[in-house]
């Protein structure tokens, strides 16, 4: 691995901020029940075999439930579930049974709560982790997808939500 170099916390947040993200609430099932958090860090790594990667910093409360479950879902929020970032991010400290009470939810293969109406929910199991700095990024067998009605999406970008617009279908 190459040398590290200094570079300013605040200016890499900022320039992180700059670059729209999708929101999604990551879930699984875990010994005390269901958990969820909310999650900008995601995306495809591969189609064959479908693989997506999800990052997770490591001081949160949810890290450790994820690793240990082995499973988790990807739920990319439409438009009309932007209430459920703030929630699923610990806006208002609920417990996760009040989080959960939210929204609608089902199970795809692994167990792990599906959101009814997402954009898109994919269902996958942990295949391996690596950490890097403060985070484990976890590297991800899609197992089942469920795409919803709608192909809008909901951005994060500039610290504000933004509606992505798509087609019915």
């Amino acid at each position: 691995m190459s040398e590290s170099v200094a570079i300013d916390r605040p200016q890499f947040r900022e320039a992180m901020a700059r670059l729209g993200a999708a929101v999604n609430i990551v879930t699984t099932k875990g010994p005390e029940g269901d958990a969820g958090i909310t999650v900008s860090a995601v995306c495809s790594v591969t189609d064959d075999p479908a693989t997506m990667l999800v990052c997770i910093n490591r001081s949160s409360r949810l890290h450790d439930t994820l690793k240990n479950a082995g499973v988790l879902c990807v739920n990319i929020l439409a438009p009309e579930q932007e209430e459920l970032s703030p929630i699923f991010a610990g806006r208002g400290n609920l417990p996760m049974g009040e989080r959960f009470a939210r929204a609608r939810w089902t199970r795809l293969v692994t167990g792990a709560p599906a959101l009814e109406n997402a954009a898109a929910s994919l269902d996958c199991k942990i295949d391996q982790t690596v950490e890097v700095g403060t985070h484990t990024v976890f590297f991800c067998a899609v197992q089942a997808i469920r795409l919803g009605t709608s192909s809008s999406g909901l951005v994060y970008h500039g610290r504000a939500y933004h509606h992505i617009h798509g087609q019915q279908k």
